[in-house]
């Protein structure tokens, strides 16, 4: 962004900023952050013709109401800025690595779980259902844990669920440590959902309905209605049922429903409501198992009938207010009341036993949470500054327990089972641990333009925390009994980020920066007490209070490029994040003990994007990713060397689509992974457990039958690959893609 952008924009907003237009070349991405920025100052021409643009304000952008506001204007698959109004400038100018999926890349997709389109992003794997939890979301950013960095509109969105798409605007992944924002987590980034909002602009209402292979259904309604010229709402319902492809019956079944209100008396103030409700009554496949050394091709679902289900659930309350008070002053605040729960029993073949394997558990999380922020954009002589200065409150409550199921096995033969081989009971148990984590918080950060090339931008932020587990008896590994356990702590931690952008160029820049995040002793609230995977870790002394909290650090190097009219964004960086101070596991994840702080490991790679509009008619969303992994220090000396479990050294996506005449368009998606290795998280990748690389394709086409009515195809896996995601640690369980499936989808405007 100019100089002159920046500066029009301070203390105001809703003036009209001048922007150039470009005429510039097309240019060609090269992988290092300086390479690009020399060719693209050498090619890049700029004509003198002003362009008169709004800023931010979406009430005068011309957008229409339904589409999402935080996209470029005629480029679908590029967002312009991000929902956290702490982030103060566009994409394009802020330091540091962001992916941001659109509301239009996610429909075009044919991908309507969370889980599927961020496992599809470079930099992005999977984990499976370690540590006694996890058949729910679980990802991990750049090799690093990130169950807990899950966030809707900016505040934290605990508990392992199914998270659904049906609701969203864009989908942001900030990469790299950003405790900044954050609080405690982000080693390797965090994931923003941003949700449609009720707005009082125009009164839409949009219909959809799908049809597909393996017994697919989709429904969805997305209804905007003024009520006067202060008041709207705004509802999307949701419900979907299919069996999972080439698995039955293994099957999903989802509804949902998202009502969401605005009351704005004036142009400067408004007050926004919402409610989340979702469900799921699911079959969940577990996948299939390593045989001599590979994942097992022709193993299918072994659940049993009676005894597999997965349920889940959330309901969610958020109240906020916004509040423009002149001359650059700006106060917003939110508060969230939710509750989630997540209980299942998956079934999996045990090639030892030759029989069935359940896995059985359940949780309920409870969460209270608050965020303020003031917000001041002025001129101070002759430098912008915008200021925020924020807290945060959060009660984080986890209850979790187990199941049982008599018999707990049956012989079945993996490639031709009987999934009505089980009978007998199931029992919930009573609740097991109950975790408790409050924490209080308070940031400062500052955007400062220096002048026409240089701007800072700099945070500092102060996390407190108390910290009570409670534990009941209970049986273990081996039938040892784990006697009732009480642990608790309180402790605080200062996290901090700093990135310089050089802006010579009128539509690039280069920057670097440099960022912070901690994660404490117990912080992944589903673990409990399995130490190896984030759980309580307790020293062979009793210690766990003395932990340090762990701490990770990130250098990055890159550039952006703004093309095009704005409508083509191309980055690329360099980075390095080292994690120090890390809390490992004994010889057993999933007890208590383990060492203090004696671990560092540390991930560096580059990272390439394009998002936007390439031509006129072809848009697209493209990633690359190359990293390296490194176990630098561990209280085991073996595990010194290794690099990290579940990591993918290289990954890509690349989303295309072509617009071949006014009506009708096509494109496809390619996703490629290199291979990966299975192991604990603290103590990284074992070597013997491997999974292949894998590339897959997938194709959608549209055609608007008129202003009212368009349709959607899409065909997924289109060549059928077996090919495998995540792989527990021990081998008995290989997550695997879904196999080739397509869907039928019409869409009703009025």
């Amino acid at each position: 962004m100019s100089q002159n952008t920046r500066i029009a924009a301070a203390g105001t907003a809703s003036t009209d900023l001048t922007l150039r237009k470009s005429n510039g070349h097309r240019v060609m991405a090269t992988s290092l952050a300086l390479a690009i920025s020399g060719a693209m100052a050498g090619h890049l021409q700029a004509a003198d013709e002003e362009v008169s643009l709004d800023t931010l304000v979406i009430e005068d952008s011309g957008i229409q109401a339904e589409a999402n506001p935080y996209a470029e204007e005629a480029a679908p698959y590029k967002a312009r800025v991000l929902s956290d109004s702490r982030h103060t400038r566009e994409i394009a100018d802020t330091p540091q690595t962001m992916t941001v999926i659109t509301k239009s890349a996610i429909e075009d997709s044919g991908k309507t779980e969370l889980k599927d389109i961020l496992a599809a992003q470079p930099g992005i794997t999977l984990g499976t259902g370690e540590g006694g939890n996890s058949f729910g979301d679980r990802y991990i950013i750049r090799g690093y844990e990130a169950r807990s960095d899950i966030y809707t509109d900016g505040l934290r969105d605990p508990g392992l669920i199914t998270r659904e798409t049906f609701a969203l605007e864009q989908i942001e992944i900030a990469k790299g440590p950003s405790s900044t924002f954050a609080g405690r987590g982000s080693t390797g980034g965090a994931v923003n959902s941003v949700t449609k909002k009720a707005n009082i602009w125009d009164d839409f209402t949009t219909v959809e309905g799908g049809l597909g292979t393996d017994a697919f259904q989709r429904y969805t309604l997305d209804t905007n209605k003024v009520l006067s010229d202060e008041v709207a709402i705004r509802f999307n319902g949701l419900y979907t049922e299919a069996e999972v492809p080439d698995r039955a019956p293994a099957e999903k079944r989802r509804e949902g429903a998202l009502l969401s209100g605005v009351y704005q008396p004036l142009d400067e103030f408004k007050v926004l409501a919402d409610y989340y409700y979702a469900r799921s009554d699911d079959r969940t496949d577990p996948g299939t198992f390593m045989n001599n050394g590979k994942p097992d091709d022709d193993a299918k679902y072994v659940g049993q009938s009676g005894l597999d289900f997965q349920e889940t659930g959330a309901d969610i309350f958020t109240l906020g207010f916004e509040w423009e008070l002149g001359d650059g002053v700006k106060l917003e605040n939110k508060s969230r009341v939710g509750s989630t729960e997540n209980s299942y029993i998956v079934t999996a073949y045990s090639s030892r036993s030759g029989g069935t394997r359940s896995f059985g558990g359940w949780q309920e999380n409870d969460y209270i949470g608050n965020q303020t922020n003031l917000t001041i954009d002025k001129m101070w002589g002759d430098v912008r500054h915008t200021v925020i200065v924020g807290g945060e409150y959060a009660n984080e409550q986890t209850d979790a327990g187990g199941y049982s199921a008599t018999p707990s096995s049956v012989v079945v033969d993996p490639y031709n089972p009987d999934n009505n081989a089980w009978s007998g009971t199931k029992t919930r148990s009573d609740k097991l641990s109950a975790l408790e984590l409050e924490t209080i918080s308070a940031y400062v950060m500052d955007t400062v333009t220096l002048n026409e090339d240089w701007e800072v931008f700099g945070g500092v932020r102060y996390d407190r925390f108390d910290y009570a587990l409670d534990t009941e008896e209970r049986t273990g590994r081996g039938g040892v009994i784990i006697p009732a356990a009480t642990y608790e702590y309180d402790d605080g931690f200062w996290n901090g980020h700093l990135g310089v952008v050089y802006s010579p160029w009128e539509h690039g820049n280069v920057y670097v920066s440099w960022s912070t995040s901690s994660n404490i002793n117990g912080g992944e609230a589903d673990a409990g007490t399995n130490c190896g995977y984030g759980g309580i870790c307790v020293d062979d002394a009793g210690n766990y209070a003395s932990a340090d909290p762990e701490q990770s650090t990130n250098w990055e190097l890159g550039t952006k490029w703004n093309l095009l009219d704005h409508r083509l964004l191309l980055t690329a960086a360099v980075f390095q994040t080292t994690k120090d101070d890390v809390i490992e596991g004994g010889n057993d994840s999933y007890q208590t003990g383990g060492s203090l702080n004696t671990g560092k490991n540390r991930v560096h790679g580059v990272e390439l994007g394009l998002s936007g509009n390439i031509t006129d008619n072809l848009s697209g969303q493209i990633g690359a990713a190359v990293m390296n992994s490194d176990t630098l220090k561990s209280f085991d000396e073996e595990n010194e060397g290794r690099s990290k479990a579940n990591f993918a050294e290289k990954s890509a996506n690349a989303q295309l689509r072509y617009q071949l005449t006014p009506a009708f368009a096509f494109g496809g998606t390619m996703t490629y992974s290199s291979e990966m290795l299975g192991g604990q998280p603290d103590e990284g990748a074992s070597g013997s457990i491997k999974l292949d690389g894998y590339t897959v394709y997938d194709l959608f086409a549209s055609y608007q039958v008129n202003e009212q009515l368009d349709l959607r195809a899409n065909l997924q896996n289109v060549f059928d690959k077996d090919y495998y995601t995540a792989v527990y640690r021990g081998g008995s369980i290989v997550y695997k893609g879904e196999a080739r499936n397509a869907q039928l989808t019409a869409r009703y405007k009025f």
